[in-house]
């Protein structure tokens, strides 16, 4: 389906711009929301005779986010939830919990304005983007603890307030990933020396090859000579006999 979008969609296009998109989230979102009119040739005219005032007041609105944005930006909000020692919520944080708890810092968001991929089931410090307009978005960070005085610990960290169990079981982890590191680069490192011992080697046995070759081919040369030479002595031997021979029927005669 071809829509004209009324506003910036994130990678989707500009105000103005016709699209293609798939049917259902034209029908579920873009028009619903007003955020697109079917690509008919009555909408685009009537696109065309109100671009003017539509983009003068996406501006208007851009400027207002974008003054609002700047005391959003780095807005830290507490979320008390329940948790076990291991970190882990009974239940989880959404979108309209964080958009309850910038409402409860004083500012104005709609839940479709928070951007979270999924539910927040861990304690901690948690760093969700708000879009506040098409163009205009900020990052706050959601604290979510068990107390106030966790949240705080928490802030004073930059890290989840756990139990000490589970917080060992995180360092034995950290302990064990960086020997994991050690022992890798160590397994490298020997590799690569294998490698150039194996090279060595290589090399080595490959000259001595070519040493024996050489003396065979002069062993295979020097016999190859010797029998020329026997057999040429052979065949002068043969010829002086066969001089000789017709000198002795002379005499018998």
């Amino acid at each position: 389906m071809e829509v004209i979008l009324l506003e910036r969609i994130e990678k989707l296009g500009q105000m103005g711009e016709v699209v293609k998109v798939k049917p259902g989230f034209a029908r579920n979102y873009l028009l619903p929301q007003k955020k697109a009119l079917r690509a008919t040739d009555g909408n685009k005219a009537v696109f065309e005779a109100q671009k003017a005032q539509l983009e003068a007041k996406n501006l208007e609105n851009r400027k207002e986010a974008e003054a609002v944005g700047s005391k959003m930006d780095g807005e830290a909000i507490v979320l008390i939830r329940q948790a076990g020692e291991s970190g882990q919520l009974y239940g989880s944080v959404n979108a309209r919990d964080i958009a309850g708890g910038l409402t409860e810092a004083g500012f104005t968001v709609a839940r479709n304005q928070v951007e979270l991929n999924q539910p927040i089931k861990t304690l901690g410090l948690h760093d969700v983007t708000v879009r506040l307009h098409p163009e205009v978005s900020v990052t706050v960070t959601a604290n979510v603890a068990r107390t106030a005085d966790e949240a705080q610990v928490q802030t004073d960290t930059g890290q989840a307030v756990v139990g000490e169990e589970a917080q060992q079981a995180a360092n034995a982890v950290d302990v064990a990933s960086q020997a994991a590191e050690a022992v890798a680069a160590q397994a490298d490192e020997v590799f690569e020396e294998d490698i150039a011992g194996d090279a060595v080697a290589e090399s080595a046995a490959e000259v001595e090859a070519e040493a024996a070759a050489v003396e065979q081919a002069e062993a295979d040369a020097q016999e190859r000579a010797e029998l020329e030479a026997r057999a040429k002595a052979q065949a002068e031997a043969e010829a002086a006999e066969g001089d000789a021979a017709p000198e002795g029927e002379d005499e018998d005669k």
